[in-house]
């Protein structure tokens, strides 16, 4: 014999499986990583002790301001973002979801993505010290470049690294004493980068005392979206390009670009 459900027993019912599929929702972990602002370090200073550039084999000269590299500093590969995570982040200026797998390589286990990490950064400081070297007209072979910079992983600070080389050897002053910072990769033809995570780049940026951002050109708009007051945008494209907006900012002749 069978007996009919009231309307709140059938409502009572038919939700269950609603119920079920949004607490699976809220705790199951997603794709996800949580981003913020990361640390930024003068490439023209020392990190933990030690100078981050140390040049051999050709004259360098004092530098007055700073060259500051940006990070963001991410959930890490292993970590479990719930859907509450997700949301949160959405309200927080400060904070944003990222895929995760453009945050880290897919299908590794934490240690491979560290080792792939320091690699890119080994890489990026190669193609850094051939771009500024030939940017200079100085032979690779002469001038020894060391670049050291602990707990950072990425070809990101490829720019700045070339930027602070250029700024040792050359004749000028590339900062003007300002506190400059910025982000990039950076190729051995001098090519700059995309590299993703520029808005909270530029809030670590501005935190830290800069006053003035090189951005590669393509993300400009992603700089502007959340850019903090006070912070200055000049796209880039080559590493001659940023030598040059530079220069013009320092001695006011020529055109600086901006986003």
């Amino acid at each position: 014999m069978l007996s009919r459900l009231t309307r709140p027993q059938a409502l009572a019912v038919c939700g269950l499986p609603v119920v079920a599929l949004l607490a699976a929702a809220v705790f199951a972990p997603l794709p996800f990583s949580v981003a913020r602002p990361g640390l930024t370090a003068d490439v023209l200073g020392r990190n933990q002790g030690a100078p981050v550039i140390t040049i051999k084999g050709a004259p360098t000269h004092e530098t007055s301001g700073q060259l500051r590299m940006t990070t963001i500093e991410a959930t890490g590969p292993d970590a479990s973002v719930k859907l509450g995570d997700v949301l949160g982040s959405w309200f927080d200026t400060d904070r944003a979801v990222m895929p995760r797998d453009a945050v880290y390589p897919s299908g590794d286990d934490v240690k491979e993505i560290e080792e792939y990490n320091e690699e890119q950064m080994r890489e990026s400081q190669d193609a850094a010290t051939t771009a500024a070297l030939a940017h200079l007209d100085l032979d690779e072979a002469d001038v020894d470049v060391d670049l050291r910079l602990e707990d950072v992983g990425g070809p990101s600070a490829g720019l700045l690294f070339s930027l602070g080389i250029v700024d040792k050897l050359g004749a000028g002053d590339l900062t003007g004493g300002r506190v400059i910072a910025g982000t990039g990769t950076i190729t051995t033809g001098g090519k700059v980068g995309a590299v993703g995570g520029v808005p909270l780049k530029t809030q670590a940026a501005r935190r830290d005392g800069a006053t003035v951002f090189l951005v590669p050109k393509a993300e400009c708009s992603d700089a502007r979206a959340e850019l903090p007051k006070g912070l200055r945008l000049i796209p880039v494209t080559t590493l001659d390009g940023a030598v040059d907006s530079l220069e013009a900012l320092e001695t006011g002749k020529g055109e600086v670009p901006a986003c």
